[in-house]
């Protein structure tokens, strides 16, 4: 079998080879993320058919500009699931807009929000939050920033975080604890504190 001899290079040198147009190592990358990807999907996804179209469409987009990968940014298993997070989520909100104009279609009203302020206060409360958190992960070290990276957009358990990124559950532990003393530091300059989900074992 062809794919057995990209199993000893790196997750950079089969980006390398993906963006040579070399389908060996696409695969290759699929058989190691994949999964990991099919499960991110399906958690914000419902539809087992949407969650495999999202995976699907990351691989593709892979294929074709495998150069848009920055291994100075974050590594590729976080890069490949930070794509799978975004598209879900677009594909969430396509569904509702799709959801809200069918209803609205069919002659149903949707439900009025009964205040509209406060509706706007709490969106706009939400992108500060998320850009605070984005800030303090920026400046976190690599190792820490992925660790928490799997862990807030993916929903992964530490164990699940080791098995991802290749090393000991002990050394994820330490990451992460590392990585969430100096958020909670950042976060308590910007004046709130985010509630921490990735702390599951």
């Amino acid at each position: 079998m062809r794919g057995t001899s990209y199993q000893g290079l790196r997750d950079g040198q089969l980006v390398e080879l993906v963006a040579q147009r070399d389908a060996g190592a696409l695969e290759a990358l699929y058989g190691r993320y994949g999964r990991a990807a099919y499960s991110l999907a399906r958690r914000i996804l419902t539809e087992e058919t949407l969650a495999q179209d999202v995976v699907q469409e990351v691989f593709l987009s892979l294929w074709r500009d495998a150069r848009r990968f920055d291994a100075d940014r974050g590594t590729v298993a976080t890069y490949l699931l930070s794509m799978t997070h975004h598209r879900a989520v677009d594909v969430v909100r396509r569904e509702e807009k799709l959801r809200r104009w069918r209803t609205s279609d069919e002659g149903l009203e949707l439900e009025a929000d009964p205040d509209p302020k406060a509706r706007v206060e709490e969106q706009v409360e939400a992108t500060e939050r998320r850009a605070e958190v984005r800030a303090a992960l920026k400046d976190l070290p690599e190792a820490q920033r992925e660790a928490l990276l799997l862990a807030y957009f993916g929903g992964y358990t530490q164990r699940e975080v080791a098995t991802l990124v290749g090393v000991p559950l002990g050394t994820v532990k330490t990451r992460m604890a590392a990585g969430m003393r100096k958020m909670k530091a950042a976060l308590s300059d910007a004046g709130r504190e985010e509630q921490q989900p990735w702390t599951r074992q």
